[in-house]
């Protein structure tokens, strides 16, 4: 075998080890030398040896059997790994199952996932107060900060909602926080959840101004249980 020839093995030759393991190997609390024996272990895995002893694996790496029969230790005792049996003629057949090690960069990127959507939705409730200032062209009073956190927080309105109704408020020449929380009321009365629906629904709605409605079936519909305050009229 030639130079070309080796070469062009060792380019033909591989193994499939996860680009995720690679990139977050030590967000999962794993160090360079684990991460060499878990590709060890999977290098072996697809090879079909299911459990190679420490021998085996520190064979190719630069570490001694003791060291790696301790590495595999720890990895069996701090679940990433465990040992797997099964029976074939009656006999035991032992393997390494390496499921562990993939739930936990499933849970990894199930929890970042889930820490990246709440760190987006405490910027937009934080955005939420300035866009709410902007429009009223002064800071919000201790109780529109509190209406505010309850259309959010007890209401469970989506923010890009209360943006919509705000909006809608302005639209309507009626810029006041009992306008904006009946405009809510009637939206999530009538299923609306999408700011789509929204526009819909607020597009029917002033084409249908025109139509008198009497200001007693209006206040029957509206029995929001929310104490309103001077202030709310100036």
């Amino acid at each position: 075998m030639n130079k070309d020839q080796f070469i062009m093995m060792q380019e033909s030759g591989s193994i499939l080890v996860p680009t995720a393991l690679l990139s977050y190997y030590s967000k999962l609390g794993l160090n360079e030398e684990e991460l060499i024996l878990l590709i060890q272990v999977i290098k072996y895995k697809q090879q079909g040896n299911h459990f190679p002893t420490p021998n085996e694996l520190s064979e190719h790496m630069s570490i001694s059997v003791a060291t790696c029969t301790t590495l595999l230790r720890s990895l069996l005792q701090r679940g990433f790994i465990f040992i797997e049996e099964s029976k074939q003629n009656a006999i035991l057949h032992e393997s390494y199952s390496l499921n562990p090690l993939w739930e936990k960069l499933y849970l990894f990127f199930e929890n970042s996932y889930e820490k990246e959507k709440q760190d987006e939705q405490k910027e937009e409730e934080q955005n939420l107060y300035t866009i709410f200032e902007q429009e009223f062209g002064r800071p919000l009073s201790p109780f529109e900060c509190e209406s505010l956190a309850m259309w959010i927080d007890q209401d469970d309105y989506d923010p890009i909602i209360i943006k919509a109704a705000l909006r809608e408020a302005v639209i309507s020449g009626k810029l006041n926080f009992r306008y904006i929380d009946r405009i809510l009321f009637e939206w999530k009365k009538n299923g609306i959840r999408t700011i789509e629906q929204a526009r819909t629904y607020s597009k029917k709605f002033r084409q249908n101004q025109s139509r008198p409605v009497k200001q007693t079936e209006a206040d029957e519909k509206y029995e929001r249980k929310v104490p309103f305050y001077n202030w709310l009229k100036n």
